[in-house]
């Protein structure tokens, strides 16, 4: 795992939840949840972003064991990862909301740039 945050999981929970997680933010383009939990999903959804701009077979095998839909694989091979052919990381961008009603957690957005 990228980060050192449990989030209140146990491991296997935590790692299902960033797998949908960076799935809905490509199928979507954007993300409202914690804070804490969009800066666990950033390094994930970039390294996926680097796998789909190398475009190998290789590549999209190892997308696929992560990614959990395979439309939004597709679509991150064929239109989100040529966006960034020319740009070196920096692919999302977390932006504070402020505190969420309920429980006053720290909200913030989880964009593709």
């Amino acid at each position: 795992m990228f980060g050192t945050r449990k989030l209140g999981r146990t491991s296997s929970q935590r790692k299902a939840m960033l797998r949908a997680m960076t799935t809905y933010l490509f199928e979507n383009g954007k993300i409202e949840t914690t804070f804490t939990r969009a800066k666990e999903i950033q390094p994930v959804a970039e390294k996926m972003i680097t796998l789909g701009k190398k475009n190998t077979l290789a590549s999209y095998r190892q997308a696929m064991g992560y990614i959990t839909k395979e439309d939004v694989a597709k679509k991150l091979f064929s239109e989100v990862a040529p966006k960034y052919a020319d740009r070196n990381g920096g692919y999302t961008r977390v932006t504070r909301i402020g505190p969420r009603r309920g429980d006053a957690a720290e909200m913030a957005v989880i964009e593709l740039v």
